[in-house]
């Protein structure tokens, strides 16, 4: 079941499309309250996602939908994944917005899967996580899709965690300084992650108590000497470090192989290509 924001956000998402009428259904009499079938096909091979949008979506316009495929796993071309029971008329007006967040959510979760697989078929410990890159009031939907692939969402918002950044870390004076008052300041139920540009920050960062050390921009091979430096200080199982910045598929193997413990992907949700699904409507 989806949570109230979302079932919010997809009537929202019907209003803007609707605005206030279907001109098109409406200047056709004979569709209006015409017993229907919806069938949706893939029409391309991915990891399918949105299936539990596009039968909310057959809620809010009073129709029933059936699964026949499942969220998480790989449909193919000309699959048929859901089936929706309604009058004509609503299910043209909702065909539009199901195949728009079908395919966006199912693009998201096909290159997150592609990442993962490569990624923990060299490090089967490392996880692979999405970044607040997402299009704005589309996030949560975005985020779900992450996690069908098999990544990790990372945080929703500004309040999930403290991540201290080059800005904050400027405004504050320093590493050390952003991080100790990041401590006093806010709840211990709180991790605190900081960025790291070189390896000094990492451990600067790592000393002033950082649960998290964002390695922002570094080489593969400039966090694997990072790492050996912590495991020479003894402080490399004090800290999670995370890689991101300029990593994409065709390199995530070289940071996985250097034992980080999270890569994160901006591209995930920025940089994919959509699946392809189409909408049938019969009489039923």
């Amino acid at each position: 079941m989806l949570p109230k924001l979302a079932i919010d956000l997809l009537q929202h998402y019907l209003e803007e499309d609707v605005r206030t009428g279907d001109s098109t259904t409406e200047a056709i009499p004979e569709i209006h309250g015409l017993p229907a079938v919806a069938t949706i096909f893939a029409q391309s091979r991915c990891v399918l996602a949105g299936v539990e949008e596009v039968l909310a979506l057959a809620e809010l316009v009073g129709a029933r939908g059936q699964v026949l495929a499942r969220e998480g796993e790989w449909v193919g071309p000309s699959q048929p994944v859901i089936t929706i029971q309604g009058s004509a008329d609503a299910l043209l007006r909702i065909e539009r917005v199901a195949l728009n967040i079908m395919m966006r959510m199912s693009g998201i979760a096909t290159k997150t899967r592609a990442a993962v697989n490569k990624a923990r078929a060299v490090n089967p410990h490392v996880r692979v996580a999405a970044t607040r890159k997402t299009t704005p009031g589309f996030r949560f939907f975005e985020k779900r899709a992450v996690k069908l692939g098999g990544g990790d969402p990372h945080r929703y918002a500004l309040d999930d965690m403290v991540l201290i950044k080059n800005n904050h870390i400027a405004l504050a004076g320093g590493v050390r300084q952003a991080v100790e008052a990041a401590r006093v300041n806010s709840s211990f139920s709180k991790k605190i992650s900081c960025e790291a540009r070189e390896e000094s920050e990492a451990i600067e960062a790592i000393r002033a108590g950082a649960d998290i050390v964002l390695l922002d921009n570094l080489t593969a091979s400039e966090i694997e000497q990072l790492i050996q430096s912590l495991e020479e200080l003894g402080i490399r199982e004090c800290v999670l470090l995370e890689a991101s910045g300029g990593i994409n598929e065709s390199n995530i193997e070289e940071y996985a192989k250097t034992g980080v413990d999270i890569i994160s992907l901006g591209a995930l949700t920025h940089s994919f290509k959509s699946a392809d699904f189409n909408m049938r409507i019969d009489k039923q």
